[in-house]
């Protein structure tokens, strides 16, 4: 009975982030029109998801702010004004910056005169110094936030160790494994989460997930580690997401037995936002270009450059990857 017991029971820590605006920005430069942005909020909201990454803060001096759409600098005036009151709401928001993209210091501003909850700064192995600089700079103002590790795959074991170490230190509520190019498998990914579970327990830090399709794997990467310990795991609507996107929202809020999460909203939302968005010629999911930088642990920006010239030639493709001529 113990075991049937322990079966049925659901960790009631976990916590579910959506980052269809922000991850899927990144296939239409974040021209969301503002009811699909609105109803995506509403959804997440039945639907009793966590947090909502709404997109970037990036820099204006970097990015022209003509060729993409407010979610990519997240402006709380615009925010408030396509979202509406969201100070009292059991979502919360949250924003993703880059380090070195991002002008943080003005950009963000104090947590009470911002919609914004939770600040999840993005950074490689190497910029490790600057992220807590960044990490630093939100808590003061108030804000929750997160250390998101980006490429840990290509990444040694020794230096994301010593990252971690650094990290750890540093004011941060919560830090990801972030598995950017889709490469990890899921016996690699436990024993990466292990590592990070271990620096979050001797520092009082929780760990998240984010995880690529690459090989068909983020789901399967995600239910992996949040069975060990992991806490914080993100999804994305339809699996919405850079190149191959992420673990799909629909298949972890099925996999979760916390009746605090409903499904129901976000199959309705795929069927009457998401269908219709694939309809219109957008294109994002795990295909065989995908696979290969992935399979290969490689960045996807050339399978992205693929897709967008709608190449076919997969065996040439193939033959780039491994770097034949």
């Amino acid at each position: 009975m113990k075991d049937i017991a322990k079966l049925l029971d659901y960790r009631k820590d976990i916590r579910v982030l959506d980052a269809t605006l922000r991850d899927g920005g990144l296939v239409n430069d974040f021209f969301f029109d503002d009811d699909f942005a609105r109803a995506l909020y509403q959804t997440n909201v039945k639907a009793g998801v966590d947090y909502m990454e709404i997109g970037y803060k990036a820099s204006k001096e970097m990015f022209d702010v003509d060729k993409f759409g407010i979610w990519k600098f997240c402006d709380d005036d615009a925010v408030r004004k396509v979202l509406g009151d969201t100070e009292n709401s059991s979502l919360k928001l949250a924003v993703m910056a880059d380090v070195g993209r991002c002008d943080y210091k003005n950009d963000i501003h104090e947590r009470s005169e911002s919609p914004i909850d939770m600040v999840r700064v993005a950074t490689y192995l190497h910029t490790m110094p600057a992220a807590v600089e960044m990490i630093e700079d939100a808590v003061k103002k108030g804000y929750e936030t997160t250390c998101n590790i980006m490429a840990v795959s290509a990444g040694q074991e020794s230096d994301i160790k010593a990252a971690l170490d650094i990290v750890c230190k540093s004011p941060v509520d919560t830090i990801y494994v972030v598995d950017s190019y889709g490469s990890i498998y899921p016996e690699a990914m436990a024993r990466l989460a292990d590592i990070y579970l271990e620096a979050g327990a001797k520092y009082g830090k929780k760990i998240g997930i984010h995880a690529h399709n690459n090989m068909q794997l983020a789901f399967a990467n995600t239910i992996e580690v949040i069975g060990n310990g992991v806490d914080y795991a993100d999804a994305t609507y339809a699996c919405m997401g850079r190149g191959a996107g992420n673990c799909s929202m629909e298949l972890l809020l099925g996999f979760l037995k916390n009746p605090k999460y409903d499904v129901y909203p976000a199959v309705k939302f795929v069927q009457n936002y998401m269908k219709p968005l694939m309809a219109s010629g957008l294109v994002w999911g795990c295909d065989l270009q995908y696979m290969l930088t992935g399979m290969f642990n490689q960045h996807p920006r050339t399978a992205i450059a693929f897709t967008k010239d709608k190449r076919t030639d997969y065996t040439e493709y193939y033959k780039e990857v491994m770097g034949q001529d």
